[in-house]
């Protein structure tokens, strides 16, 4: 096939533009992905976890078989529940144990949403959210005096893959 040189594409071609976009869109695809690698979520391996979440603080065996880790970066307390090496309950606080924001609270559950949405479902003083496939849910609420967002995997039986 013969380029016409009056059509679009094959000025585009001409002038380099066809490069031009390609690294574009592989810079575009870098930022994202690097966007994304910064948040860890619910089913994560512990190296993930570990390589988003930094400084391991404490870290205990459990008798069911699960591995509880706190992590410390940043502002925040990271407490994480494994099972079979990978995350089936986070929770998300303050080092100043001070409330999250809105936004705080928005950006860890869209980590968490797994191509889903979370809608409120608030019962009682506690905040309440559920992620659209079912299979996770979320609360803000006090734990230890803290205040502090939970997300946890719904219907995990973490015995079952030994």
């Amino acid at each position: 096939m013969r380029c016409r040189h009056d059509s679009p594409v094959c000025r585009l071609l001409q002038s380099g533009g066809l490069k031009r976009v390609k690294v574009t869109f592989v810079l575009i695809l870098s930022v994202f992905a690097a966007a994304n690698s910064g948040w860890a979520r619910l089913g994560d391996s512990s190296d993930k976890i570990e390589d988003s979440y930094g400084a391991v603080m404490q870290r205990r065996l459990r008798n069911d078989g699960t591995v509880t880790v706190v992590y410390k970066k940043d502002r925040y307390l990271y407490f994480v529940t494994f099972a079979n090496d990978r995350s089936i309950l986070e929770t998300y606080s303050h080092v100043k144990g001070t409330d999250l924001s809105e936004r705080e609270i928005a950006r860890f559950l869209k980590a968490n949403a797994a191509g889903g949405t979370w809608r409120a479902d608030n019962i009682g003083t506690a905040r309440r959210f559920k992620r659209s496939d079912g299979h996770a849910e979320a609360t803000y609420a006090p734990v230890n005096g803290r205040p502090t967002l939970t997300v946890r995997e719904l219907h995990s039986d973490h015995r079952g893959d030994q």
